[in-house]
């Protein structure tokens, strides 16, 4: 029996209990979808795919790229005939046991939500951001997953609200740079685009994969992949937050620096020229 703000449940007929809510065991994508048209699917299918291998969750042989593509379809559809907006496309752990699983089998859920631009933009308005240190992410695969696991994150957000902030930049437990509360970071210094590398328990974001690949195909900018301390983001000129529903979003404020917002505006463009090919 469940007691849920009053209302109570039986058990047996609910879901209400399933081990991603009890306990974070479960993984998820966020997608964007642009009339219909998924953005960077196999990218989010092989990630998926790949997190439900490390935490231990079986594949179904019937999970497959096409059977989601249709969950997809089949779900935006009850929205409208040309949907744009974010899909989230939630796995997690079946079955019942406390922190040990009685059953590895999954159960998945889709939801989705309007959004009305088409392309991709870099806001007009300001950004502000700045550390937060209340909480470190471990350094470790785990933390390259993307999982219900989000405590950090939400405290980080709160922080924001509370700090007339934007967004936070958040920290490992060596003290570096890590990621945004809701995506990856980059920062530019001349024609260099440098990112935290994967050992620094940044998440593996779809949106950072594509910009590392896309740096690649422009021979003026070089990528790199390293350690991030903070003092490094007051030597950049640009710094940028990424993920698949935003693309990127250019930081105008940290600390008492102003960053500019032109390499951004160059990516912003190729990345939606790239896009539109899909």
């Amino acid at each position: 029996m469940i007691n849920y703000n009053e209302n109570y449940i039986n058990k047996s007929g609910s879901d209400l209990l399933n081990r991603g809510f009890l306990y974070g065991d479960s993984v998820f994508e966020s997608i964007r979808i642009v009339n219909n048209k998924i953005i960077f699917w196999e990218d989010h299918y092989m990630r998926l795919m790949s997190s439900m291998r490390i935490i231990r969750i079986e594949i179904p042989q019937s999970y497959t790229p096409d059977f989601f593509k249709l969950q997809i379809t089949n779900t935006i559809s009850k929205v409208n005939s040309s949907f744009t907006g974010r899909v989230r496309l939630t796995i997690f752990r079946e079955g019942g046991g406390y922190y040990t699983p009685e059953l590895s089998s999954p159960s998945f859920i889709v939801n989705c939500s309007v959004i009305d631009s088409k392309e991709f933009f870099l806001k007009d308005s300001d950004f502000k951001v700045d550390l937060f240190k209340d909480y470190y992410i471990q350094n470790d695969l785990l933390s390259n997953l993307k999982t219900n696991n989000k405590l950090i994150n939400v405290l980080a957000g709160i922080y924001a609200n509370e700090n007339n902030l934007d967004n936070c930049i958040l920290l490992n437990n060596k003290k570096n740079v890590t990621e945004f509360l809701n995506g990856n970071l980059f920062i530019v210094r001349g024609n260099k685009i440098i990112t935290p590398n994967l050992d620094s328990g940044c998440l593996k974001g779809i949106m950072r994969k594509k910009i590392i690949e896309y740096v690649k195909l422009l021979p003026e900018f070089s990528i790199e992949e390293t350690v991030i301390s903070p003092f490094d983001l007051l030597s950049a000129n640009e710094i940028w937050l990424t993920n698949s529903i935003s693309g990127i979003i250019n930081v105008t404020n940290y600390r008492n620096k102003s960053f500019s917002n032109d390499i951004a505006k160059i990516f912003i463009d190729f990345l939606n020229k790239k896009v539109s090919n899909i």
